[in-house]
């Protein structure tokens, strides 16, 4: 009797074991979104929750930025890693660039960020993002990179990108820390991280009359499936100005 029990036990945990867990999305589910490739800006079209959303791009600085400087372009221009992947596309693709000056050295820096109606503007990720990664044109000065998102509880988090100290295209990952809260349980406030921008630093000793920076392909690694539970949907159902008794409208 003791040994069939052992037997009956070990094939029911298997059964259990094997069942999938409807309820619970995988963990394990990557998937990979470019935010921006610098071939439509004003028009990119991200796609965030059914809304397509778009940004311009400005640039903010510190105090000793030389007269008649920034100056921005979007040129033709694509890193060689990238070249395959526009084969087959009729457009020339396109990257942005920034030109500064400053009248001394010393911690001169300025920001690229997404704006829009000139106002800054914070693109949301989706999901649960892992890496950041995109492609950075260095004209070998000795300055530094930092990216800046917003965690879903409001702080801002400044992760550091290296260095500038290199001639060319370089693929540039950045790691999220798994300290950095990426989700919220209020159901007011932000629902997820959000991308803020770039920061670039110059070294006290380096020359900073004529820097000269290009971005393209920003994309990221993310789990999207990782907030997603059984009656997601009703999550962003709008009350209005429904009483007890009146049916709700459906969810958003």
């Amino acid at each position: 009797m003791k040994r069939g029990l052992k037997v009956f036990v070990g094939l029911a945990c298997l059964f259990v074991i094997g069942l999938p867990a409807f309820a619970q999305p995988s963990s394990k589910s990557v998937e990979t979104f470019v935010m921006e490739n610098f071939d439509s800006i004003g028009n990119q079209n991200y796609l965030y929750k059914g809304e397509g959303l778009s940004w311009d791009w400005s640039i903010n600085t510190s105090r000793f930025v030389a007269e008649n400087y920034p100056k921005t372009v979007t040129t033709v221009g694509i890193p060689n890693s990238l070249k395959n992947l526009r084969a087959n596309t009729d457009t020339d693709p396109l990257v942005y660039g920034v030109q500064i000056a400053y009248n001394r050295k010393g911690d001169n820096w300025f920001e690229v960020y997404p704006s829009k109606d000139g106002n800054p503007y914070e693109i949301p990720f989706i999901g649960n993002v892992t890496q950041l990664d995109f492609w950075v044109w260095g004209a070998n000065y000795k300055y530094y990179l930092e990216v800046m998102v917003r965690d879903a509880n409001g702080t801002v988090h400044v992760l550091p990108a290296g260095n500038l100290l290199f001639s060319g295209w370089k693929n540039v990952v950045v790691n999220i820390p798994g300290w950095v809260q990426q989700s919220s349980h209020l159901r007011s406030g932000p629902e997820n991280m959000s991308f803020i921008g770039f920061r670039v630093r110059s070294d006290a000793s380096e020359y900073v009359d004529n820097f000269v920076i290009y971005f393209d392909q920003i994309k990221y690694t993310t789990n999207s499936l990782s907030y997603i539970f059984d009656g997601y949907e009703l999550k962003d159902v709008d009350f209005g100005s429904a009483t007890d008794d009146d049916e709700v409208g459906d969810a958003k």
